[in-house]
């Protein structure tokens, strides 16, 4: 298995070890929510009847069932790994560290201590600057949204967001030249009930 994750990471462009992935990927799981919960000890036993009765299943996840937490702890070892230190960041935008820290406390960048240090994630940096429009579009952002909503949004294809009338990610629609303004009106939604 070591050989095939480190082909994986490497057509990835992940610059880390098997064992180190393997370990971001245990610590992400313990994180999460218990492996085996049981959906019916969080409602009232109106709260089940009524439930029921419209069919939810309120069973715990069978065996046979696959972990719906898989994919979510891979994306979080991803974008933990794919992120920036702040000298990381500051190198590949040509600026001191110190502006790095200023922009993450006046929410001019997104990121999360980690290990005691700033971690930034990838997807709001270009080659050589930052994202065109990020500030307009992280002002928008609810603040009870974790790094790996944003991430999730902002490199997913968007209905709304049409480059050559096909959906496209936030992160393409401003490396395109597109307005910010459309990309912060729908990243203001985020966590909002549809």
């Amino acid at each position: 298995m070591a050989a095939s994750l480190r082909t994986v990471l490497a057509r990835a462009g992940l610059r880390v070890d098997s064992e180190e992935f393997l370990a971001l990927v245990e610590e992400a799981a313990r994180r999460l929510s218990p492996a085996d919960p049981d959906p019916a000890q969080y409602f009232t036993e109106s709260q089940r009847a009524a439930l029921s009765d419209v069919g939810l299943d309120l069973a715990p996840r069978r065996e046979s069932e696959r972990d719906p937490r898989a994919r979510t702890v891979a994306l979080q070892a991803v974008l933990r790994d794919s992120a920036l230190t702040v000298s990381g960041a500051a190198e590949r935008i040509n600026v001191d560290s110190s502006r790095i820290r200023h922009r993450l406390a006046e929410g001019r960048l997104a990121g999360w201590k980690d290990h005691g240090g700033w971690r930034l994630p990838v997807w709001q940096f270009t080659n050589t600057g930052v994202l065109p429009g990020l500030e307009a579009v992280l002002a928008a952002v609810p603040d009870d949204q974790p790094p790996l909503v944003l991430a999730g949004f902002m490199t997913t294809p968007q209905q709304d967001l049409l480059t050559a009338g096909e959906p496209t990610t936030p992160r393409d629609w401003l490396l395109a030249g597109g307005d910010p303004a459309g990309v912060a009106r729908l990243v203001a939604t985020l966590g909002t009930p549809v």
